[in-house]
């Protein structure tokens, strides 16, 4: 099964992928009409507008440090995920998502990383709640979201997993519970993301871990963005040896011609054979 990611709704009826998943509301802020041909996609706690707007709204350290694109490590700002309103409002938008069509995939859910979040709403909650593990109540809290918002959605449910299958790490993490969140998940995603593939046991690694650390099933999200196209169908050989299926990233066009030359291979005779974890 070979899908795309994208954000342009023209993609998602290409012939050549199997599944199209698309952006409803993005790490930016950015929203967009749920598609009824699309499984959309909605990034929960990644908001740059939404800290833009109110800074209150950001993770924070132990130290006071507010998860945001202009410190180290961020990519993108991360709200905290114990807001009552925004998840809320996160609600709502998978409504709008429902409406269309039944399947829904969640994006960043969870803590932004293992130090977070320190807020004062964070170490209220806490404080009230019947835990003194303060690991354990982040769990509690990214699984009563989970629990909230896969209910509302009568497909089947994709979620995001940030790519570390170390036992452990995406629990002190994100403050995901694997065998607690698992029976509400139908298939994770993996994004396993590189500017040009050039070597993939790395990727193998990472993909044989989750194949270990999980019983749901995955797939692997590969970038596709200016990717060379003999690069991106060997990290496609690869992925496709662990995952349910393969998905492509933000360039459907190069994705495509990766899947019709594979493919042709495939019609000529062409054995690529399993992947060699010394390239």
């Amino acid at each position: 099964m070979y899908g795309v990611v994208t954000r342009n709704a023209a993609e998602l009826t290409w012939g050549e992928f199997d599944r199209g998943f698309y952006e409803v509301k993005d790490v930016t802020g950015r929203s967009a009409t749920p598609q009824p041909e699309a499984v959309n996609m909605v990034s929960c706690f990644g908001d740059n507008a939404a800290v833009d707007a109110d800074p209150s709204l950001a993770a924070r350290s132990d130290i006071g440090a507010p998860a945001t694109r202009e410190r180290p490590c961020f990519d993108w700002a991360s709200v905290c995920p114990s807001r009552p309103e925004y998840q809320e409002g996160l609600l709502e938008i998978v409504d709008d998502c429902v409406d269309v069509n039944p399947d829904v995939r969640l994006d960043d859910v969870g803590f932004p990383r293992a130090e977070y979040c320190h807020c004062e709403t964070c170490q209220d909650q806490f404080a009230r709640s019947e835990t003194d593990d303060w690991l354990e109540w982040r769990a509690d809290v990214v699984t009563d979201f989970l629990e909230r918002a896969t209910a509302r959605i009568p497909g089947r449910v994709y979620l995001t997993l940030h790519p570390d299958p170390y036992p452990g790490h995406l629990y002190e993490r994100s403050g995901l519970d694997l065998e607690r969140i698992e029976a509400l998940v139908d298939e994770f995603v993996i994004p396993l993301y590189d500017l040009a593939y050039a070597t993939t046991y790395w990727l193998e690694v990472i993909a044989s871990g989750f194949q270990s650390a999980l019983e749901t099933p995955f797939s692997v999200e590969l970038y596709a963005v200016d990717v060379d196209i003999d690069d991106l169908i060997h990290a496609t050989e690869v992925a496709a040896a662990y995952g349910e299926g393969v998905l492509f990233g933000y360039d459907a066009s190069n994705a495509r011609a990766a899947l019709r030359r594979l493919r042709a291979d495939g019609r000529s005779g062409v054995s690529h054979g399993q992947p060699d974890s010394s390239h």
